[in-house]
């Protein structure tokens, strides 16, 4: 009964009721996108760490991985005290560096990671064969482009290039054997992977056992936060990273993002609780005689105001299923934008669909539908019935 009459009276004034279900649903659409926004890059960076299993990062003492040009020195030390624990599984040590590839006479640079094939967690292989060997490398999609090349090809590289003499250092000629995606790569930048003695063998004694970055698997059952004091108790010019830490670090440094999120999140749920009170206000006023009438003849007040409410559920609803659709199409029309920021990962998402996040924006829709309904239905229980029914016969 009371649902009935709610629909009868949405149905009553069609058009309105089609623009305020529009209003509630854009205002539902930036609410999804910010509850995406808020917590989407936080959880991308983290299934980012996570996608080849390791556990901890090594980088020299007070930088993050890869950002700064130092390297950690005694590789082969390091990788004996790392194996003194029995909860470490795996050990991958990995060299950084830059690449100068002779090219139809251009010189095209790109960056090179030294790494072991048996344990490297930076590239998946597209195509061909990994760097089974000291005269191998593997790029990605973009470099290939860049230097028209493709797979048996041999290829002329040096790690140094001095543009006024136009002289390379460091030149070997390396088999191109594979294809690969690169996981931690931006979507316009260069890669390349070979052996990480082949890259220390072309930089020469200055690059010798050393790396940029050791990254550790822990076995099953571990816990990874006592590996990683445990490695700065031992090794103690490294800094190491769980991923626990990583993400507090990544929440630091996205906190403006977080506050914007919230921000905009507010002020669309504020947007769509106003939208809702006052459609259902104005419909409580059109029809005060015929809610005098439904109180003269012995209806409740509890039925008016569960009427009125559920007018203003019906309305928030059906805007948070529209504005789910509309949500998604353009969380990804903001995403592709914003994935084009230069440095950053392929792999980094700012807006990551996550069916809690969109059952928690529809809730506080409803939520805030029902809270829209309480003012007009308190005054529509409110109102003295022979002064509404007075004024209808006279209007």
């Amino acid at each position: 009964m009371r649902a009935t009459l709610a629909q009868a009276s949405l149905i009553r004034h069609r058009a309105r009721t089609i623009l305020a279900v529009l209003g509630v649903a854009v205002a539902a659409a930036m609410l999804l996108d910010m509850v995406m926004l808020a917590t989407g890059m936080r959880e991308s960076f983290r299934e980012l760490l996570l996608v080849r299993g390791f556990d901890i990062r090594l980088a020299p003492k007070g930088t993050l991985p890869f950002d700064t040009d130092a390297t950690i020195p005694h590789v082969s030390a390091i990788t004996a005290v790392l194996r003194g624990n029995p909860d470490v599984r795996d050990i991958s040590a990995v060299l950084g560096g830059s690449l100068h590839i002779e090219a139809d006479g251009r010189d095209v640079s790109a960056a090179v990671l030294g790494i072991d094939p048996k344990v490297q967690g930076d590239y998946e292989l597209v195509a061909g064969r990994d760097v089974a060997s000291a005269d191998a490398i593997v790029v990605n999609e973009y470099l290939l482009r860049e230097l028209g090349a493709k797979l048996g090809d041999t290829l002329t590289v040096a790690t140094g290039f001095d543009a006024q003499t136009r002289t390379y250092a460091g030149q070997k000629k390396l088999v191109l054997t594979g294809i690969a995606r690169f996981i931690y790569g931006a979507a316009e930048q260069s890669s390349a992977a070979v052996r990480r003695e082949t890259l220390e063998a072309m930089e020469g004694q200055k690059r010798r056992d050393r790396a940029s970055l050791f990254m550790v698997k822990v076995r099953q059952g571990a816990n990874p936060d006592s590996v990683r004091k445990w490695i700065e108790g031992h090794i103690p010019n490294v800094t190491a990273i769980s991923i626990a830490t990583a993400i507090a670090q990544v929440d630091q440094r996205l906190s403006y993002f977080r506050q914007l999120a919230f921000i905009l999140g507010a002020v669309s749920l504020f947007v769509g609780f106003l939208l809702v009170t006052t459609l259902v206000t104005v419909s409580v006023n059109e029809r005060a005689g015929e809610i005098a009438v439904m109180r003269a003849i012995g209806v409740s007040r509890l039925h008016v105001v569960e009427q009125v409410i559920i007018e203003g559920i019906a309305i928030s609803l059906a805007g948070a299923l529209f504005g789910l659709g509309l949500g998604l199409i353009t969380a990804r029309y903001l995403n592709s934008i914003l994935s084009e920021f230069p440095g950053l990962p392929m792999a980094i998402d700012f807006f990551l669909f996550q069916p809690r996040a969109a059952w928690s924006a529809l809730g506080l829709l409803v939520a805030s539908g029902i809270g829209a309904g309480i003012y007009p239905a308190w005054r529509a229980a409110s109102l003295p019935i022979a002064e509404s029914l007075r004024r209808e016969a006279i209007a």
